[in-house]
């Protein structure tokens, strides 16, 4: 007789042991897969007040039982806006309300200010299939017995958007700028791939900005002190009041990481007369590094270049990884990063407005593959190296 699987929701990620959490996050070792679906990651997020109530992210997270174990769990949020999430919806929405509905609240299965592709259904091994299909059936329940509008998966990866569309699921892809590992031993193996013009504007980028008068340091486990977030919190105020009007994570979160993440991070600074003038924030997984948040107190000409992505195609190299930046920027593609195509999951409640989403999603995805082998060909590489890649 097969045993019945059970899925529950949890107003808070405490409810679910951090062993239990991490065995479906494949974060038990010496470095998560992804440091973004982490218990510790989302429970700093939700002691620090990031997450909860008044902040548009409510979390409800979801667990699915099994013979009295936990075999998948999926952090699911009640959200009450669009904010923070990087696939862009607002046009759904507004299309949703000038027709006389309710857009939000809706559900939102992600990693929350999170742009980074990832295990959205956290499964653990041997339970792949039962797991991801009960947490998809589980989460659109949730979503239809509220009467809610949608259920939205982000920056899932593209084999559990191929099996949730299986299931129902609309399928939407776009596109963001990845670093990639060809085994390269050297900063200067990685240029020696792209063209002559491209590999000598990274070089004089590179002299420009570490001649900016002070040092570059990197700072990772023990190495990280209060004082190095008491800097970072000001470059990271600075440039979320320009970008969202306010950050969104609080001061309380990075204190929270340097009690319980400092292994999972590298925070580059760039320190010039006693005092730390601008930093780059970077989560490490298994397989990836990836960049995260940006700041300065004052201007030096390409010094965001270097801490954002040179610094981090450096360790990468030197730790066999590759490196994903963050959402948008085409000025990224100049300096090594490739576009890449991202997925999220959709399910919306009312059959006339799912079939003009769905509508929608097929005649974007023809612009998304246009654009991403667009900006391929104006890519740094040799063409020869692009065609490898392809």
């Amino acid at each position: 007789m097969t045993e019945a699987l059970e899925v529950r929701t949890h107003d808070s990620i405490a409810e679910i042991p951090a062993e239990e959490w991490d065995a479906c996050a494949f974060a038990t070792g010496d470095r998560p897969l992804d440091p973004f679906m982490t218990h510790r990651f989302l429970f700093a997020l939700e002691q620090s007040g990031s997450v909860g109530p008044r902040t548009g992210w409510q979390p409800l997270y979801l667990s699915v039982h099994k013979g009295g174990q936990i075999i998948g769990v999926a952090p699911l949020f009640a959200k009450g806006h669009s904010q923070g999430e990087y696939v862009f919806d607002h046009s759904w929405a507004h299309a949703y309300e000038r027709a006389g509905g309710e857009y939000y609240p809706k559900l939102q299965i992600a990693a929350p200010f999170t742009p980074a592709t990832g295990r959205r259904f956290l499964t653990r091994e041997g339970f792949e299939a039962e797991g991801l299909a009960a947490l998809v059936q589980g989460a659109v329940e949730v979503t239809a017995n509220n009467g809610l509008s949608s259920l939205h998966v982000t920056f899932c990866t593209e084999a559990e958007a191929i099996a949730g569309e299986a299931l129902g699921l609309l399928h939407r892809t776009g596109q963001q700028f990845h670093w990639e590992n060809r085994d390269y031993e050297t900063f200067d193996d990685f240029l020696a791939e792209l063209s002559s013009r491209k590999r000598k504007t990274i070089r004089r980028e590179r002299q420009q900005a570490q001649a900016f008068g002070g040092e570059i340091i990197h700072l990772t486990g023990d190495d990280l002190k209060p004082e190095h977030w008491d800097a970072f919190w000001q470059f990271y105020q600075d440039t979320g009041s320009r970008k969202w009007g306010s950050p969104y994570l609080t001061r309380a979160f990075f204190d929270l990481v340097q009690e319980t993440m400092r292994d999972d991070v590298l925070l580059v600074l760039a320190e010039l007369d006693g005092r730390y003038v601008a930093g780059a924030l970077n989560f490490i997984g298994a397989e990836t590094i990836f960049g995260r948040y940006w700041g300065c107190t004052e201007f030096f000409p390409c010094l965001h270049f270097e801490l954002c992505y040179y610094q981090a195609i450096d360790y990468a190299i030197a730790h066999g990884l590759r490196v994903e930046a963050g959402a948008q920027g085409e000025h990224k593609l100049a300096r090594g990063y490739l576009p890449h195509e991202t997925h999220s999951l959709h399910w919306i409640a009312d059959s006339r407005f799912r079939q003009a989403v769905e509508d929608f999603i097929v005649q974007e995805k023809r612009m998304v593959d246009e654009e991403i082998e667009i900006l391929t060909s104006y890519g740094p590489f040799k063409q020869t190296t692009v065609e490898e890649q392809d």
